[in-house]
């Protein structure tokens, strides 16, 4: 061995025998290592050497300053591990290459004679779940000395049940812990699979315990394992003090939490806060309705603080900011640090090991669905090199190449399947329909009003399709009164008047019961009978409806979805009308498809059309429902009365609790929303529960209050609707449940609690359930936070009640990831591209194009990968009905 990896050899050697205490040098392991290293580097006879000697160098830099004996044992055995291993491979210039790593194997030699023969207090054993338990404390030293990486290559992991031998006196009888049964698992030649369709229990350093910890983030492969991306970087290369944050930028910053409490707001919500301090200055965090951190942050601990700065009354503070535990993984490099999404028992630290272990060696064999000319066409890393960069980027350009290669394929997915359900759909047979205007006509003549120029338009679009032998597959959008119902009761004319039957269909049996009466009002008229089929009817009205519809004499059935399913038959039906919030799934396209009528033994598929309230932009629309026509009602019928908005401040909240109680006065009925909580559904039913007891017994007690919110059944919501639509309710308190629901005509106002927490989407939705009958309406908007983001959103709901224009609007602000709030559209789900992004999704748009005209099964050989890799991603998608 060289002069200087022996002299370190016995120096540590010695350090083991004094007990870790740092004094086996004149001035401690430090101020050797200063010395040391440049002879090392002279005697380095490979990379790997150097590699060795660097990071020796910075392991041992701290080596003072770790807590307790459990590190500093740790880290010298690692590097007399190491060291053994070296002196083996100089000798003998033999390597044992293991899967994701290059591991020194040492040969087994005679143990040396003992140099100090003093007895000495063993040391505690140490168990490898030792750093993880530490790192939730906060102790990165110590995470940071048990895991240091001492090979040229990336490191090798030990299974996270073996343990750390208890170290005895000397180091010679420091024994090599056998191998685990994962470790022997990988010593065997891996079995080539295109898509990593292998358990994740494949991957070095997951066992049995931490394959149940990353099952519970839905890894249970290892693709599944390189598919889990960060959701956040900490760039350690761009760190900023307090003293010179500037309010509206995104960054980074680490500090010491100086203090934590937690206070009511004035609408009892738990607001927690917490002083940050890193020696520059100080800043204050809020967070909302989590009052759990008071547990996990604690005065001392060391914190990575990201979000957007914002400002109150003059300073600087964060709202809702991410956070979590000092690492020193980037700190010490000066790095890109991925921060991933987690779950309890499982550390960033710990997760961060197991994949820089692992990708460099399973990226490799992921098969790239992306054909080599579209690469090369759009400027496109390979797979394995995205992959890569996304987990262990090396610069921030690292990152902007891997994630458009990513986010494009995601787009191109999106695109190649939305083609495909559209062509399945039309090559199924229709039936042309053909009106005669005979019910048409006398329609429009016998409305109270002029049908809108758009309404006109749409219905000339629809016309079209219908006329055509392909199914119709259009989507309808209008903002709340725009005209929707009367569009479609002239769709379904049209079917009437060419000899079929038409339905529609909604998500709720009160939503039914309100089309039902809304098309009896205008259709009666015309002598024709619409038939409403529901669960709360009888048996034998029921039996007597479906007998009906069955023989045809039920020109137009309304209900929910069960209209299309089970023993409901229709005669000829040619027309479907769905009224949701979500798209309309495969499995009911399905069910829909075999009620259509027969000819000649074939079975024709009904003419599809859905209506949704939710003003889309187009741009997230082409997305959407990339598989959909789509016609826009954007102009409002004359005379409809804008509802008044007003933006109020906390403090102002008596004046809106002294509002509505007016207006109950004057007859009229309310609703009030209560905040967003984002923890789950469980955590916002109990903050609703609260906010009615306390509006029940505080504020309204001789009112009558009723509460709906996610965690009530069906039935019981639809029972406390009733109640409230039949008005033997004065106060509906509700969370977003309530988005979009029936029209009670008799409700003025609108009470959105913490406003500041929705999309302008969803506040518009809310705002849209009063203003339905012949009162002047109000939405009163109460917001907790005075952000920037907040009060741009806030006024422009003031400024406006233009639907799409606040979509528009909400989606510059806040991205497609919440443009729905948390509902489901029922698509794949889009781990890093953007719909906003029209420059990726227009270029993906044509790659589809060109892909689906030239191969439209993906049968080729050159797309098999690209074809196992469409039906992996719209499996999951969720079809909401």
């Amino acid at each position: 061995m060289s002069k200087s990896f022996q002299r370190l050899k016995n120096i540590l050697k010695l350090e083991v025998h004094q007990g870790y205490q740092n004094k086996a040098v004149v001035g401690g392991l430090r101020q050797f290592i200063s010395y040391w290293i440049s002879q090392a580097r002279e005697e380095a006879v490979d990379e790997a050497d150097r590699a060795f000697v660097e990071q020796t160098a910075e392991a041992l830099s701290d080596y003072g300053s770790l807590p307790g004996k459990n590190a500093r044992l740790m880290l010298v055995n690692r590097l007399l591990d190491r060291l053994d291993a070296r002196e083996e491979r100089v000798a003998t210039l033999t390597t044992t290459v293991e899967p994701g790593s290059i591991q020194i194997t040492p040969a087994v030699k005679p143990d040396p004679a003992p140099v100090i023969k003093e007895t000495v207090e063993p040391a505690e054993p140490a168990d490898s779940t030792a750093a993880v338990d530490h790192e939730e404390e906060g102790d990165d030293r110590v995470v940071e000395a048990a895991s240091k990486e001492i090979t040229a290559d990336e490191p090798v992991l030990e299974e996270e049940n073996d343990d750390v031998k208890t170290v005895p006196d000397d180091h010679k009888s420091r024994k090599q812990s056998e191998p685990s049964a994962n470790e022997k698992q990988m010593e065997r030649p891996q079995r080539q699979h295109p898509d990593l369709a292998e358990p994740v229990l494949a991957v070095r350093g997951v066992g049995a315990r931490m394959s149940e910890l990353l099952s519970k983030l839905s890894i249970s492969t290892v693709s599944e394992l390189l598919y889990h991306f960060p959701h956040r970087y900490d760039d350690y290369t761009k760190m900023k003090p307090i003293n010179q944050l500037k309010v509206g930028e995104q960054v980074t910053l680490i500090g010491t939490v100086w203090e934590v409490r937690a206070r009511k707001s004035r609408s009892n919500q738990v607001v927690v806060q917490a002083v940050i301090t890193d020696g520059s200055g100080k800043i204050q965090a809020s967070w909302f309705n989590q009052p759990w951190l008071t547990k996990k942050l604690k005065s001392g601990h060391r914190i990575v603080l990201s979000g957007k700065v914002d400002q109150y009354l003059g300073r600087p503070v964060f709202n809702a900011p991410q956070w979590e535990l000092l690492s020193m993984d980037g700190l010490r490099t000066g790095r890109i640090v991925p921060v991933y999404p987690l779950t309890q028992g499982l550390s960033n630290h710990k997760l961060r090991q197991i994949l820089r272990s692992a990708v460099p060696y399973w990226s490799k064999k992921l098969a790239d669905p992306l054909p080599e000319e579209i690469r090369e066409r759009r400027r496109l890393l390979p797979l394995n090199q995205a992959i890569t960069r996304i987990h262990l980027p090396e610069s921030t350009d690292d990152l902007i190449d891997a994630r458009r290669r990513i986010a494009f394929e995601e787009l191109l997915l999106l695109q190649l399947g939305m083609f495909g359900q559209r062509q399945t759909w039309v090559s199924e047979p229709g039936r042309p329909l053909q009106g005669d205007g005979s019910l048409q006509r006398p329609f429009i003549q016998n409305l109270p009003f002029n049908l809108t120029s758009a309404q006109q338009r749409v219905v000339r679009e629809i016309s079209a399709d219908l006329g055509h032998s392909q199914p119709m597959n259009r989507l309808l959008q209008g903002d709340v009164g725009s005209g929707k119902t009367v569009v479609a009761a002239l769709a379904m004319l049209t079917a009437v008047e060419a000899g079929t039957q038409a339905v529609m269909m909604a998500p709720t049996e009160i939503l039914a019961e309100q089309h039902a009466r809304s098309l009896r009002e205008m259709i009666a008229p015309l002598g024709l009978q619409v038939e409403l089929l529901t669960g709360s009817l009888s048996a034998a009205d029921k039996t007597a409806v479906k007998g009906r519809i069955a023989s045809g004499q039920t020109p137009i059935a309304v209900g929910t979805h069960a209209l299309i399913q089970g023993d409901v038959t229709f005669k000829n039906l040619g027309l479907a009308v769905i009224d949701e919030q979500h798209r309309f799934g495969v499995d009911q396209r399905k069910a829909l498809r075999e009620k259509g009528m027969v000819d000649s033994g074939e079975t024709l598929t009904p003419h599809l059309m859905v209506m949704s309230a939710t003003p889309i932009p187009r741009s997230l629309a082409l997305s959407l429902y990339g598989d959909l026509d789509f016609s826009v009602l954007d102009e409002m019928p004359p005379g409809r009365q804008e509802i008044r908005t007003h933006w109020l401040r906390p403090h102002e909240r008596e004046r809106c609790y002294g509002f509505v109680r007016g207006q109950v006065e004057k007859g009229r009925q309310a609703y009030i929303i209560c905040p967003l909580v984002e923890e789950s559904d469980k955590v916002e039913a109990v903050a609703a529960v609260e906010e009615y007891e306390r509006l029940s017994q505080e504020i309204f007690p001789d009112l009558r209050l009723g509460l709906v919110h996610g965690r009530l059944k069906a039935a019981e919501k639809e029972a406390v609707m009733r109640l409230f639509y039949e008005g033997d309710l004065d106060v509906l308190v509700a969370t977003s449940v309530i988005e979009v629901g029936v029209d009670v005509p008799n409700s003025t106002v609108m009470v959105i609690e913490g406003a500041n927490r929705f999309g302008l989407a969803q506040l518009h939705q809310f705002r849209g359930r009063v203003g339905r009958g012949e009162h002047q309406s109000f939405c009163l908007l109460v917001a907790d936070d005075s952000s920037a983001d907040a009060e741009q959103r806030l006024t422009a709901l003031e400024d406006t009640n233009d639907g799409f224009q606040l979509a528009e609007k909400d989606l510059e602000l806040r991205g497609p990831g919440e443009f729905f709030g948390r509902r489901q559209s029922g698509l794949p789900e889009l781990r890093l591209a953007s719909l906003t992004d029209m420059t990726l999704l227009q270029e993906a748009r044509e790659e589809a194009e060109q892909l689906f005209a030239d191969d439209p099964h993906l049968e080729k050989p050159e797309h098999s990968a690209l074809h196992r890799r469409v039906i992996h991603f719209w499996k999951n998608a969720a079809d909401v009905s």
